[in-house]
């Protein structure tokens, strides 16, 4: 497909891993991203020689890296295994995993151990990374009760990693009947009732509770609602660990853009997309390309939409070219809590408590409180957060004898009425005040020498996320695989979807994964041969929503 033009809209992980393999397919393609710097959601903040991630900070899955930066012009690579041989009988991979013989010419991957510390409100801590006797002596130590529990739950998330992650992981759901197919296989794993519900068949206690079923917050999702198949992010990061890149995920958003260039592509700041143009063949509509805020027009033979899914159809694509993807689906559709993010650098002191790299601080509460974030909106008087200290990692990223941090605190959405502007400032002064005077960090208002934060009307004004969403659609079981938004735009001809707010969801190898999805089903539809595998792997039955034009 040699001189086909396609344009990817945003520059997040999703869609510069998109506009890689639409390259290495043959495409010329332009990445347009509307922020004065690239990736989206992982855009990196630099004040006062510190650096900060803006959003995310855990890699999984190093080989999906790998694969992206192996990828050449003309080598797609779409027919290849999806995952490593020696993961399908269950044995981890040890050997390479936190930077193979690609990704090391770009970047440096390395792991971080343990992959969370987990606090609790009374102060007592576990450790939790894939080390099974470290784990059992720690639940020996603070609910003996679930130890036997633990057994059990083990074996439930890796059958359900095994067939809901290593063999469904890559399908995409373009139909019903490729869902109701695999409906039977689910609830036999006990995969489609809630995590949480899964959870409590397991653990007694309450801090066991929350050690296993708190990962779907990582992705936006709500442990009380998310279905149970996300107990397999548990074996995910069991198998092939966690994993930071050294200078901050931004270092990785540049060398997955410098990879893109030698491939080809190139990419244009502040270049916001106003419209995808769309004309009327027939009873048919197909994208043109895309008309800029500045009234540029880009002529293409496809679009792919890197940006926020419900603002991609409610502000990108007329009413008029909207049959399924109408208003009132958009807007029914639930989207995923917001956030708080507060970036602070802070000087070092001597006998410091340990913190880690990745930190979770619970509250005193955790179902009430979950609900107050996802279903009654209303910003709680105690609070949970993530606190992240990169520079335990690579203290490059702070001036010396200091500390980069940020801290995250899942909030509502801009659905519901919290006045941010009114509000903020106070609420970050609580937060900061509550790492000081809990003993987090002894100190903090005397060390603390830069500080800044975002809102939900981050997400919403500057990053283009419909209701301030902070991780797209939320996951919850009427939101997943069919029913979760299309790849594939069943209103568009020629217009595909990628990222966190498509399938297969929210977070960093999800987003990989959904853009080798795209890429396969752009693969189909423009009538590149297709290995045979994939028409099994692609579960839907029905056809391109066009044939593109051969000449």
């Amino acid at each position: 497909m040699p001189g086909r033009k396609a344009i990817v809209i945003g520059s997040g992980i999703g869609g510069i891993a998109c506009a890689m393999r639409l390259q290495s397919l043959g495409f010329d393609s332009v990445i347009l991203e509307k922020l004065d710097g690239p990736g989206g959601r992982a855009y990196v903040r630099r004040a006062e020689g510190f650096t900060f991630d803006m959003g995310p900070t855990v890699l999984t899955v190093p080989h999906f890296i790998e694969e992206l930066f192996s990828l050449e012009r003309g080598k797609p690579r779409l027919d290849e295994p999806d995952f490593p041989a020696a993961v399908l009988d269950g044995q981890r991979i040890m050997s390479g995993i936190s930077g193979g013989e690609h990704t090391s010419r770009y970047v440096e991957i390395r792991p971080v151990l343990p992959f969370y510390r987990i606090y609790f409100d009374d102060g007592t801590y576990f450790d939790y990374d894939a080390d099974p006797e470290r784990v059992r002596a720690q639940i020996a130590r603070l609910a003996p009760e679930d130890l036997d529990g633990y057994e059990r739950f083990h074996e439930a998330a890796r059958a359900i990693f095994q067939r809901g992650f290593l063999e469904l992981g890559y399908t995409y759901f373009g139909s019903v009947q490729s869902m109701v197919r695999v409906v039977p296989d689910l609830l036999k794993l006990g995969a489609i009732q809630p995590l949480f519900s899964l959870i409590k068949k397991f653990f007694k206690s309450d801090k066991m509770r929350q050690v296993f079923s708190f990962e779907p917050l990582l992705i936006g999702g709500n442990p009380l609602k998310v279905p149970a198949i996300y107990a397999m992010i548990h074996f995910v990061e069991k198998t092939w660990g966690v994993h930071f890149a050294m200078g901050g995920t931004g270092a990785l958003v540049a060398a997955l853009l410098r990879k893109y260039e030698e491939l080809g592509g190139s990419i244009r700041l502040n270049a916001e997309v106003r419209r995808i143009d769309v004309e009327k063949r027939g009873r048919k509509r197909v994208t043109t390309g895309v008309t800029l805020a500045s009234g540029e027009h880009i002529k293409a033979d496809l679009v792919v939409s890197n940006a926020d899914y419900a603002n991609t159809y409610l502000r990108l694509v007329d009413k008029e070219h909207r049959r399924v993807n109408r208003d009132a689906l958009v807007k029914f559709r639930k989207q995923s809590m917001s956030l708080l993010v507060i970036f602070f650098g802070y000087k070092k002191r001597e006998g410091d408590p340990d913190l880690q790299h990745h930190n979770i601080i619970l509250g005193p509460r955790y179902e009430e409180l979950l609900t107050d974030i996802f279903e009654r909106k209303i910003l709680a008087e105690d609070f949970s957060q993530y606190l992240h200290i990169p520079t335990m990692t690579d203290p490059s990223l702070a001036p010396a004898g200091h500390h980069a941090a940020y801290t995250l605190v899942p909030v509502p959405n801009t659905l519901g009425d919290i006045d941010w502007d009114r509000v903020g400032e106070k609420f970050v002064d609580r937060v900061m005040k509550f790492l000081e005077e809990r003993g987090y960090i002894p100190g903090l208002g005397e060390r603390v020498v830069y500080r800044s934060f975002i809102t939900p009307k981050y997400f919403e004004d500057t990053l283009g996320a419909y209701a301030g969403n902070g991780f797209g659609v939320e996951p919850r079981l009427t939101q997943t695989a069919f029913f979760r938004p299309h790849n594939r735009s069943e209103d568009v001809t020629n217009l595909y979807l990628v990222g966190q707010g498509t399938q297969p969801g929210g977070g960093t190898p999800s987003v990989m994964m959904s853009a080798k999805m795209t890429a396969r089903e752009i693969e189909r539809d423009f009538g590149a041969a297709v290995h045979p595998r994939h028409d099994e792997r692609r579960t839907t039955g029905d056809a391109p929503a066009e044939a593109p034009d051969p000449r």
